[in-house]
């Protein structure tokens, strides 16, 4: 995905004078007067299409998820810091990673401002179902367990079905009853049925793999002005300083973003890997 489109100064002028000006005002006297200015920042967002399985909510190192329930999908917080390991854990790719830049150079004579919006493809980290089971002894409602498993593995099927596979439950089927079936060939591991089941009677054995790292914290330790932001800001305790030296603990970064943007002499940067 790419998109780009211009805003009309003017258009914005309308904007700011509205929002900047006391409702009986005339604005006859507003003053608007735009420089030329760049700006980048990643967005982290999630799409329509998030099935509720709530894995990235699990995963997020900064609890910097909502969780998603049957009427909502999940959405990122304020609190989120960039990491992307929700990015690389949800199951069906409904975690986005954006590159949006905004624009304006006046002595050009443009009269808009330039958005761009472009997607960062990230490597998807492994997420394996080893086993999945239903308890039958102890059925309860499955029809959201159905309704959001992404690859239609979890089906509600009529006593006739069972018979025609030769599916052994353990109970007697009623005739006029549907039942749960999880076929184990469909199943992606994601857990959108366990987010749905009110009484524990799935159960799910699954792998999920390592975090991908797609770039890697540069220390400048010459630039280095011994602030102790990067060790106050980090969440998970990766990096501190010793002796007036930075260290970093490579396994426990998260390369999110915060002692980057609190470094204030730019000692420390991240750069892409390959």
């Amino acid at each position: 995905m790419n998109i780009s489109f211009d805003k009309q100064i003017g258009s914005l002028e309308r904007e700011i004078l509205l929002k900047s000006v006391e409702i009986h005002d005339s604005g006859d006297d507003f003053q608007f007067e735009l420089n030329k200015f760049f700006s980048q920042e990643e967005i982290i967002a999630i799409a329509p299409r998030c099935i509720r399985c709530n894995m990235c909510v699990d995963q997020c190192p900064v609890d910097a998820i909502e969780p998603a329930n049957i009427f909502k999908i999940a959405k990122i917080t304020q609190n989120c810091v960039k990491c992307e390991i929700c990015v690389q854990t949800c199951p069906v790719s409904a975690i986005k990673l954006i590159d949006n830049k905004v624009s304006y150079n006046h002595d050009d004579g443009d009269e808009a401002i330039e958005y761009n919006l472009a997607s960062i493809s990230r490597p998807h980290r492994v997420v394996r179902m080893n086993d999945i089971s239903i308890d039958y002894s102890n059925l309860t409602d499955y029809d959201n367990c159905a309704k959001f498993c992404p690859t239609n593995a979890f089906t509600l099927e009529f006593k006739s079905y069972f018979e025609e596979l030769g599916i052994d439950v353990d109970i007697e089927l009623g005739d006029d009853l549907l039942y749960p079936v999880i076929n184990k060939k469909l199943c992606i591991g994601c857990g959108a049925c366990i987010q749905f089941c009110e009484n524990d009677s799935i159960k799910l054995d699954r792998t999920i793999g390592p975090i991908v790292h797609t770039k890697n914290l540069e220390i400048n330790q010459d630039e280095c002005v011994n602030c102790y932001l990067c060790e106050e800001n980090c969440p998970v305790e990766a990096i501190y300083l010793d002796e007036e030296k930075v260290v970093l603990d490579n396994d426990k970064c998260i390369r999110c973003i915060n002692c980057t943007s609190h470094c204030p002499v730019g000692a420390l940067n991240f750069v892409e890997i390959g």
